[in-house]
């Protein structure tokens, strides 16, 4: 697994944020939907401290169930993000369910040792952090436990999208986490399981392999949590000195700036089709109140309106751009805007449907990722 997570809610960003990708809620659960970061009924008063599990053995003889189990899996060093994931998790399975959070630092998924032994382990902090969120028990297994003899010579396979964007940066990358979230959804048999959308190619990962190999469980994706300046929160922010963390923002910037133009483009657009091109037309747009640029950029709308692809990126890389200029600069790896089913590239002759614009970029020596959903043909 990566190392963020996302959060139901309005994430504090300029404009009218686009709804997550919601999945198909559990037959047992009552689903969150799009909440608040707080959510209603999460049990202030439960005791601000899970359970620490470390073996399958205490896992499996934990107490027993008298509701469904959520669980959320993260790799430690939880922040707010995480904790309103649980908090999502503690809402959808009620008083009588169970909420497991796994911590676990999960070797497969990094390339370099160096990236391994520098990730944040803080597992008294996240207990307090899990618990006063909501939840049961925290499983915090060793490597040994989750890979008794070693590394494991099956493993299972991410197949081609899992090559692509995150995973031609980091090869072998979802290769593993794959794995490992196969042998924690058998640990831990949950009826739903929740990871954020920052993650989104994850996300869509978790959720074909549980499609295509029959996992007995859903997969709730929300919303990405950010700060108030509209950085998306990760473990990895930590590593961001000021001059650096003022760069990063970048990458939020780019995102908010796409959806904007494709928002302005879609509106005037549906302004143009609104306004019937006839002799009336001038009438039409004088009593708009328009000008001529207006009425000339409605006719630009109405005649190209396959621009919109191209103009979203172009919006996002001309941030982009100006931010490889700071000091410290940032090194874009990729500005993608993809397919969610199967994160291929779209066409810019696409007029609608969903997409997520994606982007990884360095700043000093983190590497930082962030998207947003985006849909095309919208008229609101």
């Amino acid at each position: 697994m990566t190392d963020t997570t996302g959060v139901p809610g309005t994430p504090h960003t300029p404009g009218t944020p686009h709804a997550p990708v919601a999945a198909r809620p559990a037959a047992p659960l009552r689903t969150p939907g799009a909440a608040p970061s707080h959510i209603p009924g999460a049990a202030p008063s439960r005791t601000p401290a899970a359970t620490l599990l470390r073996t399958a053995g205490e896992l499996a003889a934990f107490a027993p169930r008298k509701g469904p189990r959520a669980v959320v899996m993260t790799m430690g060093a939880l922040h707010e993000g995480h904790a309103t994931l649980i908090r999502a998790a503690r809402a959808a399975a009620g008083p009588d369910g169970q909420v497991v959070v796994t911590v676990f630092v999960n070797p497969l998924q990094f390339g370099e040792t160096a990236d391994l032994e520098r990730y944040p382990r803080t597992l008294e902090a996240d207990l307090a952090v899990a618990g006063a969120a909501g939840a049961d028990a925290v499983f915090a297994p060793s490597v040994d436990e989750v890979y008794p003899g070693g590394e494991p010579q099956v493993r299972i396979s991410a197949g081609a999208m899992g090559e692509r964007l995150e995973g031609a940066s980091r090869p072998g990358h979802f290769d593993g986490m794959l794995t490992v979230v196969a042998k924690l959804l058998h640990l831990t048999r949950p009826d739903a399981a929740f990871y954020g959308q920052k993650d989104a190619q994850q996300l869509a990962l978790i959720r074909r392999m549980v499609r295509d190999l029959n996992f007995p469980v859903e997969i709730v994706g929300v919303e990405t949590v950010r700060e108030p300046d509209g950085l998306a929160l990760s473990s990895r922010n930590r590593f961001l000195d000021a001059g650096e963390r003022r760069t990063a923002l970048a990458l939020s910037r780019a995102l908010f700036a796409a959806r904007d133009r494709l928002a302005a483009q879609q509106a005037l657009h549906a302004r143009a089709q609104a306004t019937a091109a006839t002799t009336g037309r001038a009438a039409a747009l004088t009593a708009l109140g328009e000008t001529r640029a207006a009425a000339d950029a409605q006719a630009v709308a109405l005649a190209r309106p396959v621009d919109g692809p191209a103009a979203v990126r172009a919006a996002a890389r001309l941030i982009l751009d100006d931010a490889a200029g700071e000091q410290p600069p940032l090194a874009l790896d990729y500005l993608a805007l993809v397919d969610p089913a199967d994160f291929t590239e779209i066409p810019d002759d696409r007029t609608t449907g969903d997409a997520i614009l994606a982007v990884a970029a360095k700043v000093g020596r983190t590497r930082l990722i962030d998207n947003i959903p985006l849909t095309f043909g919208a008229t609101t």
